[in-house]
C-alpha cells in the first residue's frame, strides 16, 4: 500500500456498501420486525436510510466493511452510556434487535444497526445568529461530558478526520486545486507542527463526538434550541479539546472571526471548563480542522466524482474560514481567550 495509493485508511477509501433498498427492507423486517418506506440518507462512508412506517421513524444503517464491526459497536455502547449519563440529550437510541442485540452481520460481513430518528431542521438550513453558537457549544459541552468515562478497545482507531492526526495531511495537499487555500493549508499545518503536535500527549484525552458540523445537528421550531445531535461514525479517544475545535471550525463569523473564535469556547468553557493548555492549542486546531476538511474532501472527491457535491459540502466555507483565522494576530487571540476563558488553579494543565 502506498501513501499515493491509500493514504487515509480503508474507510475514507473505499465506497459505501451497495444494497437496493429492496434488499435492505427485507433485512430490517427480518430482523427487527420494522416496515415502511425507505428512503435513502446522504453519507460518505456507509449505507443510511430513513424507515418511516406504522411503528414510527428508524435510521437503518449498513457500515462500510473496511471499518470493521469493533467500531460500530462501540457507538451503539456509546449511545447507550450518554443515555445513562444525561438522559435529556437529543442524541439517537439504539433499537434492538428481535433477538435483543443491538445488531445484526449480514452474510456477506457487514453489520447492520437501527437508531431511532431525530426530529428538526438541519443546522446547514437554519437561521444563524450568535445565540445558535451558544446554545451549540454548551451542547457539545455537556456531550462531551456524559461521555466521560466512557472507552472502549476501539476507541483508538486511526481516523484520518481526527486533527490530532492533521500532519499526516501534508502528503495530499496537492489534490487541492485551489492555489491560495492549498498556501493556506501548508502554513496552518506548519503551525500545527510546531505549538500543536509537541503537547497532545499532555492534554486531557477522551471518547468524543469529534464531528459537530453543520449537517450533523438538528435545530428545534427556536433555531436557536439544539433539537438533535447525529452520526457518531467519527467518535474516537483524542484530546478533549479536538472535539471543541471540530465544532468551533464551523462556527466562525467571517466578518468577526475573532469574536466568534472566543465567545464560542466561552461558551462550551461555562459549561466543562477547559485548562490552560487546551486554551493554547485551540486556535490552531480550529485552523487544523477547516485544513482537513479542505485537504480530506479535495482529495475524496477527486477519486470519487460521482459524489462529489456531497464530499465537497463543506469546502466552501472551510476555505473562507481558514482565510479569515490567517488574519488573526496570535498574540490577540491569547489574551482574549485569557479573558474570556478564566482558568482555576486545579485547572491550570
Amino acid at each position: 500500500m502506498t501513501i499515493a495509493s491509500r493514504p487515509l485508511g480503508g474507510s475514507l477509501d473505499s465506497l459505501p456498501p451497495a444494497f437496493s433498498a429492496e434488499a435492505v427492507a427485507g433485512l430490517v423486517q427480518a430482523h427487527w420486525g420494522l416496515t415502511g418506506a425507505l428512503s435513502p440518507l446522504t453519507s460518505e462512508r456507509d449505507l443510511n436510510h430513513h424507515l418511516r412506517g406504522a411503528q414510527g421513524q428508524f435510521v437503518v444503517k449498513i457500515a462500510n466493511l473496511a471499518e470493521g464491526h469493533a467500531v460500530q459497536r462501540m457507538q451503539n455502547r456509546a449511545l447507550r452510556h450518554i443515555a445513562a449519563r444525561d438522559a435529556t440529550l437529543p442524541v439517537p437510541r439504539v433499537v434492538p434487535t428481535l433477538d435483543g442485540t443491538d445488531d445484526v452481520v449480514l452474510t456477506d460481513g457487514h453489520l447492520m444497526r437501527v437508531l431511532s430518528w431525530l426530529e428538526g431542521t438541519p443546522l446547514h438550513a437554519a437561521p444563524q445568529s450568535a445565540a445558535q453558537s451558544v446554545a451549540l457549544a454548551e451542547m457539545l459541552a455537556r456531550l462531551t461530558r456524559a461521555l466521560q468515562g466512557f472507552d472502549d478497545p476501539a476507541a483508538g482507531h486511526v481516523l484520518q478526520w481526527d486533527i490530532k492526526n492533521a500532519g499526516q495531511l501534508i502528503e495530499i495537499l496537492s489534490d487541492i486545486h485551489d492555489a491560495e487555500a492549498r498556501l493556506l493549508c501548508v502554513g496552518a499545518l506548519e503551525r500545527f507542527e510546531a505549538n500543536v503536535a509537541p503537547v497532545l500527549p499532555d492534554l486531557r484525552w477522551q471518547v468524543v463526538h469529534s464531528d459537530l458540523n453543520p449537517h450533523n445537528v438538528l435545530m428545534g421550531a427556536d433555531p436557536d434550541r439544539v433539537a438533535g445531535i447525529l452520526d457518531f461514525g467519527d467518535m474516537v479517544r483524542t484530546p478533549l479539546v479536538c472535539d471543541l475545535a471540530v465544532a468551533a471550525a464551523y462556527r466562525i463569523d467571517r466578518a468577526d472571526p475573532l469574536r466568534s473564535l472566543v465567545d464560542f469556547a466561552a461558551a462550551y468553557h461555562r459549561v466543562n471548563p477547559l485548562t490552560a493548555g487546551e486554551l493554547r492549542v485551540y486556535f490552531d486546531l480550529v485552523a487544523a480542522r477547516m485544513v482537513t476538511t479542505i485537504a480530506i474532501a479535495s482529495w475524496r472527491a477527486a477519486r470519487y466524482p460521482d459524489n462529489a457535491a456531497y464530499i465537497l459540502r463543506n469546502f466552501p466555507s472551510a476555505r473562507a474560514g481558514l482565510s479569515a483565522l490567517a488574519s488573526l494576530d496570535r498574540d490577540a487571540v491569547a489574551a482574549a481567550l485569557d479573558r474570556a476563558c478564566p482558568v482555576r488553579a486545579a485547572e491550570q494543565e
